[in-house]
């Protein structure tokens, strides 16, 4: 008893020395006025730069091979060139595909609201999403700005768990909907497997005919490795299982080209193509098809993406393997848990439950930024308090060691302090 006695003194006591030294570490921080943003996962400078030819790329020639002139009204579904290469970049036909404007989320917004008409009907007295978390806190967004309820699904390292999702679509019909990112999820970076693909691909036919998956594809070629994950086609298994009207795939040139002027893309049949058109009908004549044409011309088709996007991979992996190393730092000693991956823009890391929130503060008032803890859960609470999510990308690798510096010494002050 006495050498146990012993033992939890001598480690308090480390504890307590260590709490000092973190402390006087922090204090220089704080003494440093720092301005670091880590909360989004923005192109940096470096990255936009690589899109910079775009810029007149047309050369003032607006005529599109079947004699159409980009330059007036027509086309709500794009381009057929642009759908061409919106197909080269989900990995479908372009008969299945529509080019719109800059934001994939806005045709997710659109597309949620124009599936309402439907589901209203329903009769349910409440609407329901899963969302798969840690996930994407503007897809919660838009659910709450609908008053669509949002039930929480575990995310794992294959995927959502699909037997808690199976579980909850057969026994609550008012479920109508869930979202997906599926490869390199938003914060995990996780890839769905071959078998968690096949799964969701069935999961109309359990869930019901106005069950609608929001496949979420905005990281599709944004590899960070030599050996990128490899998604399965959920579209083409659908369509085998007659489930294809009920998949809404969505991607865009955002983090390719330019994030505030690229091109949005929405893949699912004809027929709902056709549907969300006449929807769509109502509010606008059609989508800048001058920069659908100057996408066009820049990225070509899927070998043109596939080039660009190792350019950016020689500017992102750097700063991704400078965060790693600093959390290396942290391996062994029960502090926080991070996932390692192959590609997208951010780590998920989790603190020691209740740690989340005093991480972030203690961040902020160090001159960090980090996007509020329980942002990666509907309506902003995460219920263990422990989910951080890390975006690498924006700042440059100075700014970003320092950054990650400031973040561990709080990231273990506010562990040993609890």
């Amino acid at each position: 008893l006495d050498a146990g006695n012993e033992r939890i003194k001598r480690t308090q006591d480390m504890n307590q020395k260590r709490i000092i030294e973190l402390q006087s570490a922090y204090d220089t921080f704080q003494a440093e006025e720092l301005r670091l943003d880590l909360t989004r996962g923005k192109p940096s400078a470096e990255q936009l730069d690589l899109a910079n030819d775009i810029d007149g790329i047309l050369r003032g020639f607006y005529i599109l091979q079947d004699g159409t002139d980009v330059r007036n009204y027509g086309g709500l579904l794009g381009i057929p060139e642009a759908r061409r290469l919106g197909a080269d970049l989900i990995g479908t036909d372009e008969a299945n595909v529509m080019a719109a404007g800059n934001s994939s989320l806005t045709l997710m917004y659109q597309y949620i609201e124009h599936q309402l008409e439907t589901w209203r009907t329903l009769g349910h007295e409440t609407l329901k999403f899963l969302c798969p978390v840690p996930g994407y806190d503007r897809h919660f967004s838009v659910c709450e700005h609908f008053g669509i309820e949002m039930i929480c699904v575990e995310m794992t390292e294959t995927g959502p768990n699909m037997d808690q999702i199976e579980a909850l679509v057969q026994r609550d019909p008012s479920i109508i909907g869930i979202w997906c990112v599926p490869k390199y999820s938003n914060p995990t970076g996780h890839t769905y497997s071959k078998e968690t693909v096949r799964r969701f691909a069935n999961l109309p036919n359990l869930a019901g005919n106005n069950f609608q998956i929001m496949w979420d594809n905005a990281y599709i070629v944004h590899h960070i490795n030599d050996y990128p994950d490899k998604l399965p086609d959920l579209f083409a298994l659908a369509k085998k299982n007659g489930a294809a009207d009920q998949i809404a795939i969505f991607a865009s040139t955002s983090k390719i080209t330019m994030a505030g002027s690229g091109v949005a893309f929405m893949a699912s049949t004809p027929n709902q193509l056709g549907r969300f058109e006449t929807y769509l009908s109502d509010q606008t004549i059609g989508f800048d098809k001058v920069n659908q044409l100057r996408h066009v011309h820049f990225l070509k088709d899927a070998a043109g993406i596939e080039a660009h996007m190792a350019k950016h991979r020689l500017l992102i992996k750097p700063k991704f393997d400078l965060v790693l190393s600093k959390l290396a730092t942290l391996d062994g000693r029960n502090i926080a848990s991070w996932t390692q991956p192959n590609g997208g823009y951010f780590i998920s890391l989790n603190t020691r439950p209740g740690l989340a929130d005093v991480v972030v503060d203690l961040a902020a008032g160090a001159g960090v930024k980090l996007t509020p803890a329980g942002s990666t859960f509907p309506y902003g609470k995460d219920p263990l308090n422990q989910n951080i999510r890390i975006a690498p990308t924006y700042p440059s690798i100075d700014e970003l060691d320092l950054a990650m510096d400031v973040f561990v010494t709080c990231l273990e002050l506010a562990t040993l302090r609890n």
